[in-house]
């Protein structure tokens, strides 16, 4: 039976030497903001057409931007959606 090579080290670290670590942390960020957008609109008895005048924007575009498999999203956006709910995003860099 052969060692297995990432017995030990850190998720992050292997994420790495796959070279995903990039995408995945991408798409975790993304995912998670999505998932406070909406429990905001929930919260805030906000329709996802109600959401998409307060932003400006098509129900298409609110449709991509609420969708967790979609990462092609502009950081504009996010914060259009965010302000559209009440809240903000802070972004920094570790």
């Amino acid at each position: 039976m052969a060692d297995n090579p990432h017995i030990g080290e850190s998720f992050e670290s292997f994420l790495r030497d796959e070279g995903v670590y990039e995408e995945v942390t991408a798409t975790a960020i993304k995912r998670t903001l999505v998932m406070q957008i909406e429990q905001e609109m929930a919260a805030n008895n906000i329709s996802k057409s109600e959401m998409a005048r307060r932003m400006k924007t098509s129900a298409s575009q609110l449709a991509r931007l609420l969708d967790p498999d979609n990462d092609r999203i502009q950081l504009d956006t996010l914060i259009r959606a965010a302000a559209a709910v009440g809240k903000g995003i802070a972004v920094e860099l570790v």
